[in-house]
């Protein structure tokens, strides 16, 4: 009698219904046919499943032409999401710049103290300062770096140019002890939308005797002798920016005595620049606060 589900003439070709497994199942070819199928299925269910995440992420980035595209497209390409905005930077510090002005110079000597002079004195002194502030960090211009005469318009139109926050002229004297300084006598005015030559430092007189009280703290902290003044000083007057006429003297023991420093020891040099630099990093940060 032939067999029901592969249509064999007899139960023995049939081989006693064991093509078809045990208890019906399915034979080992039918078993990994449908094994493919079902792996097929999974696959294409995934694919659908990555396709509409995919268009739907591109309908909320509202482009419909990248929606159509992504769902013929296989496999999807998520889009690029956009970069993090960069954090504000910053505001930049203002440039600090200090003006070191030595006095005379080429054929203007200044004064004459026995074998000194007084141009090779302030040049002395002005060449310490600026390797002090640079060593901390402040932006220096010099007029001069040499022995050269530098005509005092010149002189104005270098510190002003440089836009500094601070100007010092440097001067020598025999008269007195310790250090001089001098603010002009200009009176304070507002400052002006084109400053007159002449008059330019009358709109920064207050500023002016503000720099000389720190320089004034500086030098009496290093124990050195300060007097302070105003009079009418032709290198001041032309000056954009806080500017101290500063002139230095020997160091004077008790009366009668000879003075224990002269205007060119090396060390009375170097310890007038110290505290002199001192001053003007305690002026940079009182100009940069807020």
């Amino acid at each position: 009698m032939g067999c029901g589900r592969c249509r064999a003439v007899d139960q023995d070709s049939c081989n006693g219904g064991n093509t078809h497994g045990i208890d019906g199942a399915l034979g080992p070819e039918e078993g990994l046919l449908a094994a493919r199928l079902a792996i097929r299925l999974v696959f294409q269910s995934v694919r659908l499943q990555v396709n509409s995440v995919a268009v739907l992420t591109a309908l909320i980035l509202g482009s419909p032409c990248l929606a159509a595209q992504q769902a013929t497209q296989a496999p999807a390409q998520f889009p690029a999401l956009p970069p993090a905005p960069r954090p504000p930077s910053a505001p930049a510090v203002p440039r600090f710049v200090v003006v070191i002005d030595a006095a005379h110079g080429g054929d203007d000597p200044g004064g004459k103290f026995g074998s000194l002079l007084e141009k090779d004195l302030t040049l002395a002194l002005s060449v310490r300062l600026r390797s002090l502030l640079g060593a901390r960090g402040i932006a220096v211009v010099t007029t001069r770096e040499s022995d050269a005469a530098v005509p005092p318009d010149r002189r104005a139109e270098i510190a002003n140019h440089a836009a500094a926050q601070a100007c010092l002229s440097l001067h020598a004297t025999q008269t007195g002890s310790g250090v001089h300084m001098f603010v002009s006598s200009l009176a304070p005015q507002d400052p002006a939308r084109i400053p007159a030559w002449k008059t330019a430092q009358s709109a920064w007189v207050t500023r002016s005797l503000a720099l000389e009280g720190a320089l004034n703290s500086a030098l009496l902290q290093a124990g050195m002798n300060v007097t302070l003044g105003r009079t009418a000083v032709s290198s001041l007057d032309s000056l954009n920016c806080p500017a101290i006429a500063l002139e230095f003297a020997p160091l004077s023991g008790e009366k009668g005595q000879p003075p224990t420093a002269a205007l060119d020891d090396p060390a009375y040099q170097a310890k007038l620049a110290e505290a002199l630099a001192a001053g003007l990093l305690a002026w940079q940060a009182e100009a940069h606060q807020p």
